[in-house]
């Protein structure tokens, strides 16, 4: 089928991208090939190296740059950018660094933020979307930008399915506009509860699976983990507001699957290293990324024993993580547990 020569051209959008880490750094990539995109990062030396080479060799290298990507260590600039109409701001900062983001931004006239980071923030355990009120107030459009993507096959531009959840329409729209596009498909959810609890606890499920692939407790052990792990997302997202079906789509059993399974997934990578009995800041360290499933799974279990949520698996993870537990001593007490109907 030839396309319609009457049919209008997409609008070109400014946007800003708060944050040069890999999947900062993908979503650029990927949006600068429709888009008018600067790419904002705290550190101003590797900006400069990434000026220089045309990519992230840090984060993401081997993937040049766009002709339509530019990038900047000036706040400022990164902000004037998206002053105008139908532009949008990105921060894409991992969730411990989204509420010291937000303080730059709250003297600001900032119309909307869409944020890419999954977890719980450790110590209070707010969402994303909590922390943003919290900061810069009901007044700013707010959207949580998620489901299952590995920063470099979005780099590389492999198709991908993402979903925005805000209680904006506006801004929905918004970015469905900018996004949705070329090997990006991008679903609309009110749901923001949900898409961020799933988001959020597939990491630790992700930690949990690593561990079991590598005991090499073999592939029905993967599926039973996944699967009851999907359980306990359900548990704590509709307990927390969310809703049911959204645990059964892109955000809660699309993304649990992607990061439990895909070796991209630093997550298990976590988990294969603790199987093989390394300690947790070599295992850190070698990754060179955040993997968001270490403190969520301490703010996780915190969370869930207050509002009385069995999460067991997420207990076990923190346990191996923070509380000396071994890994085969986790699979054991899981397995020991008593038996029940499956809900």
């Amino acid at each position: 089928m030839q396309d319609n020569p009457n049919k209008p051209a997409a609008t070109v959008r400014k946007v800003a991208v708060l944050g040069a880490g890999a999947w900062g750094t993908a979503v650029a990539m990927a949006l600068a090939q429709r888009h008018d995109v600067l790419l904002w990062g705290r550190n101003s030396g590797a900006l400069q190296d990434m000026a220089r080479a045309r990519e992230n060799t840090g984060y993401l290298p081997g993937y040049p740059f766009p002709d339509g990507l530019r990038v900047a260590a000036d706040f400022d600039a990164a902000l004037a950018h998206v002053a105008g109409p139908d532009s949008l701001l990105i921060a894409a900062c991992p969730v411990a660094g989204l509420r010291p983001l937000l303080e730059q931004l709250k003297s600001r006239a900032i119309p909307n933020v869409v944020w890419l980071c999954k977890g719980f923030e450790y110590g209070t355990g707010l969402l994303p979307h909590q922390i943003v009120r919290a900061v810069l107030g009901a007044g700013v459009a707010g959207g949580a930008l998620s489901g299952p993507s590995f920063a470099q096959e979005v780099a590389k531009g492999l198709p991908c399915a993402l979903t925005i959840a805000s209680d904006s329409a506006a801004l929905r729209d918004c970015v469905v506009a900018t996004v949705h596009g070329g090997n990006i498909r991008v679903y609309s959810s009110e749901d923001l509860v949900g898409v961020e609890v799933g988001g959020a606890v597939k990491n630790v499920l992700a930690i949990a699976t690593g561990v079991a692939d590598g005991l090499g407790l073999g592939l029905n052990a993967r599926a039973a983990l996944i699967t009851r792990g999907l359980a306990e997302i359900t548990r704590l997202g509709t307990a927390l507001g969310g809703h049911t079906e959204t645990f059964m789509g892109l955000t809660g059993m699309g993304d649990l699957i992607l990061t439990c399974t895909g070796d991209l997934s630093r997550n298990r990578r976590v988990g294969l290293g603790l199987a093989q009995g390394k300690p947790l800041d070599l295992i850190v360290q070698e990754l060179g990324h955040v993997a968001e499933g270490v403190p969520c799974s301490k703010a996780v279990r915190e969370l869930a024993a207050r509002m009385g949520v069995d999460m067991p698996i997420t207990n076990a993870v923190a346990g191996v993580l923070f509380d000396g537990d071994q890994p085969q001593a986790m699979v054991s007490r899981l397995l020991a547990r008593d038996p029940r109907d499956e809900k």
